[in-house]
């Protein structure tokens, strides 16, 4: 039996009635409820079931008093993850502990700089990091992936204080090589400018590719940030980890999150899941990677088979489908708006527009769902970009 074949991914869970924000909350970004909806980063998948089993048996224990994250179960299961799955030995004497990684990210944004200094991003960016970067009063500066000049010149104004780097990349899924991250470690070195390191989507790189931990390349000061959370899909059980490689900045995080933020207590649920999946879930999240692949596989077929000239690639990372939709019309032909008004009045489903991420005319496609469902999505975005660009009639599916 295939890995894939030991766990169901086929059978779609209601989440309706949940205050689940991917589909009870539809209404508040589309304006429409009933919507059939690829859009927040989050699966249509239940948790592995070790996970699973394992907040029962916590749960049946039945005392949730204050809990201590600084344990050995919950640190060497990182370690053991990181030496494992990313052939990378992490020093979990620097490790921190928050509610979130965008928590870590604004704890760290305000110990690195101040109101109005300079934020360095690459674009497009999630739009996470925008709210926090805004939200702190700072100066969110935009570098295009990929282009290291762009890079440099941000990193050399004299008020820029630090890099906000999301590796693997979202939206785009990019994997960074070891190459570009020496370089970017290099450059962050000779400016002195700070390196935060997202990894929150290392654990959803697809065969082909391999991520590189942070920890490899750090200069200076420069934190990881990341959480089990995303790759075994129980992110509203909060909870995040991080590495920070200067002592005193550690030292500093520890004392801003345990007196200024009261934050010293994590959430017991969330610790018992983390060591759950590091511990027992590997097979589940083999299992799962290839069903996305075949998710998007099978995006990229349809794709193929209505518009031969877009070369739509899946992604190296992720369940996360960005698409630019420009050769196709889009910005030219037809706008984000048009294509929006599309999908939603006439397709009824709901997709995150590009224009979130600062990139009008892309469009950002979540498939971590049950193939029946990605096949919706792929067929009415395929109908909906059709009838805009003139193409209808190659793009129909029934």
């Amino acid at each position: 039996m295939g890995a894939e074949e030991r766990f169901d991914f086929d059978t779609p869970v209601d989440r309706t009635g949940t205050w689940c924000i991917q589909w009870d909350g539809v209404a508040d970004r589309f304006g429409v409820d009933g919507l059939l909806p690829f859009t927040i980063s989050d699966m249509d998948f239940p948790s592995p079931p070790a996970v699973l089993d394992a907040l029962h048996q916590r749960i049946d224990h039945g005392v949730f008093g204050y809990t201590d994250w600084q344990q050995e179960d919950f640190l060497s299961a990182i370690r053991d993850w990181f030496a494992e799955r990313h052939g990378t030995a992490v020093d979990t004497e620097r490790a921190v502990y928050a509610p979130s990684v965008l928590n870590q990210l604004s704890q760290l944004l305000r110990m690195w700089s101040g109101p109005g200094e300079g934020v360095v991003v690459h674009t497009p960016t999630y739009d996470g990091f925008t709210k926090a970067i805004s939200g702190l009063d700072r100066e969110l500066r935009g570098v295009p992936v990929g282009d290291e000049g762009a890079l440099e010149a941000q990193l050399a104004r004299p008020d820029s204080r630090v890099l906000v780097l999301c590796s693997p990349h979202n939206p785009t899924g990019r994997v960074w090589t070891a190459a570009e991250l020496s370089r970017t470690a290099e450059l962050a070195a000779a400016h002195d400018v700070a390196v935060i390191s997202d990894e929150i989507h290392a654990d959803l790189v697809h065969p082909g590719a391999v991520h590189l931990p942070w920890t490899r390349f750090g200069r200076g000061r420069w934190a990881l940030v990341t959480s089990a959370t995303k790759a075994f899909n129980f992110p509203s059980l909060s909870g995040s980890y991080g590495i920070i490689g200067d002592a005193a900045d550690h030292a500093a995080f520890l004392r801003r999150m345990g007196t200024g933020e009261g934050l010293a207590s994590p959430a017991v649920l969330s610790l018992t899941a983390h060591i759950a999946a590091y511990r027992e879930g590997g097979p589940w999240l083999d299992a799962l990677l290839a069903y996305l692949s075949g998710n998007l596989r099978m995006l990229a077929d349809r794709l193929h088979t209505a518009f031969p000239d877009l070369g739509w690639q899946p992604p190296a990372a992720g369940y996360l489908a960005w698409i630019d939709l420009r050769p196709l019309g889009a910005g030219e032909r037809f706008g984000d708006e048009e294509l929006q008004r599309e999908l939603i009045e006439t397709e009824r489903v709901a997709v995150m527009p590009g224009g979130v991420y600062g990139a009008p005319g892309f469009v950002r496609l979540n498939v971590g769902c049950p193939r029946s469902k990605a096949e919706a999505g792929a067929d009415a975005l395929v109908r909906a970009v059709g009838r805009l660009s003139g193409r209808a009639g190659g793009a129909a599916r029934s």
